[in-house]
């Protein structure tokens, strides 16, 4: 009798999660149900239901699938958790003892790099080699580092909880994924005696070809990475070393000793233009995407230096990343939240990028409307009570600087309204007579904010940001 009732592969996209689930599934006994608790869909893009519990009763039950697919599978049911699941089920599945933990891993460059091609090609599984679709991509370090950031950070939590937990996991690398004898050693693992003699072919393998044929920078990219601690990446079970917070986010000037730690959804390039000028330089001179060895180093190098970040009002904050992130269809948007949005959480807004002002079919009075809606999102998102990841560009700004402190804490929290005032202080701490001014309008969604904002829209703000108003002793928001 096995000691397990089901099953979780943890894992990451392309990292071969769904060979490893077809070849799972060749198993008497075995039945993986794809991505169960995607909050863009469940178990797979074309399926309504999982064990006739459909994506709407998951959403507002989520542990009532869990224990559907633990009790109703025939034999034992599994499912595919990535980072950014449905967060409410993580301790429960992590903290099972019952449930038995597959973790697959990949080099994250491989992976990364076949994201990034995916995501360009739009092929995400290819059943048969005349249809492969092949693009290059640019590698981009600042994208990497942050994309690594996250895999790490989850790779950790897993981790830990294994530890404090006293479980064990089966930990499968990419390359195990085409040894029958490592999927029939997860079978014996899982406690089945079934056991299976060839692999699946029905997947194939995408983008085989080396590296350098797949990223156009290649000489770039090897630049870059040579900076990364190559002596951590093979540590088990991790391939990349141990990292805190996102430091390559932070922005040094290029000559003054002031160091920006950027909180989203805030006046990001106001302050990169400041802090740019300060030194009569433009903002793409700025330093960025450090890791923690070379922040360290810049820390090192630069005596005398401050550090410092800048919160903006909740109202506001709530507001840009509404409008940044989910009501436009920029390439920094979230297409995928977007969608769920809509047609989960019921979001009023069109299924185009509306400019309230002038659009006649998505005007102010709507655009009100909507981001009242969006904000009672927000607290049900921040109280983890949705499917939908915590992004950084809504995450509560205490909740950011918590995660800074993992590196540092910043000298100075200069507030928005304030930024002429407080920055000039900062100035002459280290020695600046004179200081660029600071642009009257820091926020560029103010006009707009201005013509909707009242109690109501005040009171949701603060029914879902409460944790800021009372940290940063925020009135209400002042146009």
């Amino acid at each position: 009798m096995s000691r397990f009732d089901y099953f979780v592969v943890f894992a990451e996209m392309r990292t071969g999660s769904n060979f490893l689930e077809a070849n799972l599934n060749l198993f008497d006994g075995l039945t993986c149900h794809g991505e169960a608790f995607n909050a863009a869909f469940i178990g797979y893009p074309n399926k309504d239901n999982i064990l006739g519990v459909s994506q709407p009763e998951r959403d507002a039950k989520p542990l009532h699938l869990l224990e559907t697919i633990k009790t109703k599978t025939d034999g034992m049911g599994g499912f595919r958790y990535f980072n950014d699941h449905d967060p409410r089920v993580f301790n429960t599945i992590l903290n099972d003892p019952r449930c038995a933990k597959i973790i697959l891993t990949r080099n994250p460059v491989d992976s990364f790099v076949s994201w990034k091609i995916a995501q360009a090609t739009g092929q995400w599984k290819l059943t048969n080699v005349k249809n492969a679709r092949s693009q290059q991509i640019t590698f981009d370090l600042a994208e990497f580092e942050a994309h690594l950031e996250g895999l790490q950070a989850f790779q950790v939590r897993l981790l830990n909880g294994l530890q404090k937990t006293g479980q064990t996991a089966f930990y499968v690398a990419y390359e195990d994924l085409q040894d029958v004898d490592i999927m029939n050693g997860i079978a014996m693992f899982l406690g089945t005696d079934a056991r299976i003699t060839a692999l699946d072919k029905q997947l194939k393998k995408q983008n085989p070809a080396p590296m350098q044929d797949k990223v156009t920078n290649f000489a770039d990219m090897e630049l870059s990475l040579a900076r990364l601690d190559r002596f951590n990446l093979s540590r088990t079970p991790n391939f990349e070393p141990r990292r805190g917070p996102n430091t390559p986010s932070f922005v040094a000037a290029v000559d003054s000793p002031l160091l920006y730690l950027p909180i989203k959804s805030g006046p990001e390039d106001v302050t990169r233009n400041w802090l740019a000028q300060l030194d009569g330089k433009t903002a793409d001179m700025l330093r960025t995407g450090m890791n923690q060895n070379a922040l360290r180093d810049w820390l090192d190098d630069t005596p005398g230096h401050r550090s410092f970040t800048v919160i903006r009002h909740p109202v506001a904050r709530a507001h840009a990343a509404f409008c940044d992130k989910i009501l436009a269809m920029r390439k920094d948007s979230f297409p995928e939240i977007r969608q769920t949005l809509r047609k989960v959480h019921k979001l009023p807004i069109p299924d185009y990028a509306p400019e309230p002002e002038t659009d006649s079919r998505y005007g102010i009075a709507d655009h009100r409307t909507a981001f009242l809606s969006f904000l009672g999102f927000l607290k049900n998102n921040l109280s983890a009570q949705t499917a939908v990841r915590v992004d950084p560009a809504w995450a509560s700004q205490l909740a950011v600087m918590q995660g800074f402190a993992g590196f540092g804490l910043p000298d100075l929290i200069v507030r928005e309204d304030r930024m002429q005032q407080d920055l000039a202080i900062l100035a002459s701490q280290i020695g600046h007579e004179t200081m660029p001014g600071i642009p009257a309008g820091t926020d560029p969604h103010a006009d707009r904010l201005a013509q909707i904002c009242d109690a109501e829209i005040e009171a949701a703000a603060r029914a879902a940001y409460a944790r800021d108003y009372t940290a940063f002793g925020f009135g209400d928001y002042q146009p």
